[in-house]
């Protein structure tokens, strides 16, 4: 059975998002390079990808819906169904589940009552599972509508999409005001950032992640060299030149001691 045409917007909506759509289109040389924040543009309209959207999408771009559905289902931060005010994502790759993230993320599906990927009843939290938020210093980390909350524990979650739903403030660790995800979709594609202080808030690395900057810039002394662990190996012996001893160069009989071997020479001598 063929499926119905999509919907479109209504007029005056259609009118607002050609708008802002012919300046997003500027920015580029190539029109469909546009394809991505236009996805942004018409997930902030309705909390979601819909089909009307893409085949918005697919008219000011003079692509195919088949073209446009294909992008949008590849990139995990288009939503394909109606979801949450707030999208909060708990990052269980390797560090972050280590440190608790997967604890994290295992309580607050039975807190909210949903799985993953899943929104409240009150439609306010979407729960989902992400990966590295390139974030490891904090871990684990908890994300709502991409805005960091670091540090966190099975407590604190709680407390975070309890106060979500309520309706109460709550304040990122770092980096921009909360905002819902309407409207943290329209900054993603492109628009000014309105919220009070966005534009003065940043995030940055933690102190592990800027250890090495500091280094290279020489504001901080050489690194520690760390001898291994081997029961041959005398513990107190001098450093040697090397950065660490694990990468410095060995004799084939001391890295290989079952098939030792000399130098190799030319043949005859």
């Amino acid at each position: 059975m063929p499926q119905m045409p999509a919907p479109d917007y209504p007029a005056e909506v259609r009118a607002r998002l050609e708008a802002d759509a012919a300046e997003v289109v500027a920015r580029y040389p190539d029109s469909r390079s546009a394809l991505l924040p236009l996805l942004h543009l018409v997930q902030s309209e309705e909390g979601h990808v819909t089909r009307t959207g893409v085949r918005f999408c697919a008219d000011v771009l003079g692509l195919t819906s088949a073209e446009v559905t294909a992008v949008a289902t590849f990139y995990s931060m288009y939503r394909r169904k109606p979801s949450g005010d707030h999208q909060v994502g708990v990052c269980t790759n390797t560090l972050c589940a280590v440190l608790g993230g997967d604890a994290i993320f295992d309580a607050l599906k039975e807190h909210l009552g949903v799985g993953n990927g899943e929104t409240t009843a009150d439609g306010k939290v979407t729960l989902e599972h992400i990966e590295c938020n390139a974030a490891c210093d904090f871990a684990p980390v908890v994300m709502v509508n991409w805005e960091f909350f670091d540090n966190q524990t099975v407590e604190s979650a709680k407390r975070l999409v309890d106060d979500l739903r309520a309706g109460a403030q709550v304040t990122p660790t770092r980096g921009a005001p909360l905002c819902d995800f309407k409207a943290t979709a329209r900054v993603l594609a492109g628009f000014p950032d309105e919220r009070p202080g966005a534009t003065e808030a940043g995030g940055s690395a933690g102190p592990a992640s800027l250890a090495g900057l500091r280094l290279a810039k020489g504001q901080t002394g050489p690194a520690t060299v760390v001898a291994p662990r081997h029961p041959d190996i005398p513990q107190d012996r001098p450093p040697t030149t090397h950065e660490s001893r694990h990468d410095a160069p060995q004799p084939s009989s001391a890295s290989d001691p079952h098939h030792p071997a000399g130098p190799v020479t030319e043949e005859g001598e």
